[in-house]
């Protein structure tokens, strides 16, 4: 029996394997990016359908940011922006036939986990500087250290987990229906993976914006560093 961790691969590229997931991740990014520019390039003082459809959803994730991060979350709309969208369209891949969610597999959710892990140390460091952000680690004691650093491997660890087990989970239970049932039988199955998969990537990115926030916030004893202009101005 194939264990349902396991996923073939269609070819290598050199060392690296290629998979379904990585082509279809990748395939993700090429539609969401050529989306992006091509919306750019139409964009007018008045709004069509698209573009309202779009600021309201830029919008609405400036707002959330902001009212977690309580600073301009213009800087990191970026990331956490692409990070919802991106999980909102692979998760929702359950309802084309013939295509599973990226994220039903391992490989796509740690590399989730470690791109937010890595730029909640960027956003963190390029705030308060190197030296003063990882003096909090050893604060108010060195012997926190080991705690802090494990704090930071298993937030991570969850975020990455709770992502993989919720959408796997469907997809497992979805096949056991069609294989049982035929395939109109599933379609309420299917529309609550949709809701599964939209809320899954609301919390991914909530979570990432928590873990941003507690990087960028002022320590007790920071003082000075890159954007200490910004804490005086606000």
């Amino acid at each position: 029996m194939t264990s349902p961790l396991h996923e073939a691969t269609l070819w290598q590229l050199g060392p690296v394997p290629v998979t379904g997931s990585m082509l279809t991740s990748c395939g993700i990014t090429l539609v969401l990016g050529t989306g992006s520019f091509i919306l750019r390039r139409r964009l007018r003082s008045e709004p069509g359908k698209w573009q309202a459809i779009v600021e309201v959803i830029v919008t609405t994730l400036l707002e959330q940011i902001e009212e977690v991060t309580r600073r301009d979350g213009r800087r990191y709309l970026p990331l956490l922006g692409s990070l919802f969208l991106f999980l909102l369209l692979a998760n929702s891949l359950s309802l084309f036939p013939g295509l599973v969610p990226p994220t039903e597999r391992l490989e796509t959710v740690i590399a989730l986990g470690l791109t937010v892990f890595v730029s909640v140390y960027y956003f963190g460091i390029r705030r308060h500087g190197l030296r003063s952000y990882l003096k909090h680690f050893v604060e108010p004691t060195p012997l926190l250290l080991p705690i802090h650093m494990l704090s930071e491997v298993t937030r991570t660890f969850s975020l990455m987990m709770r992502l993989f087990g919720n959408i796997m989970s469907h997809g497992l239970i979805l096949s056991v229906i069609v294989s049982v049932a035929g395939l109109l039988v599933p379609i309420p199955i299917i529309l609550f993976g949709l809701l599964t998969g939209t809320v899954q990537a609301y919390i991914f990115t909530i979570l990432a914006t928590v873990y941003v926030a507690a990087a960028v916030e002022d320590h007790p004893q920071t003082s000075s560093g890159p954007d200490h202009k910004e804490t005086v101005a606000t």
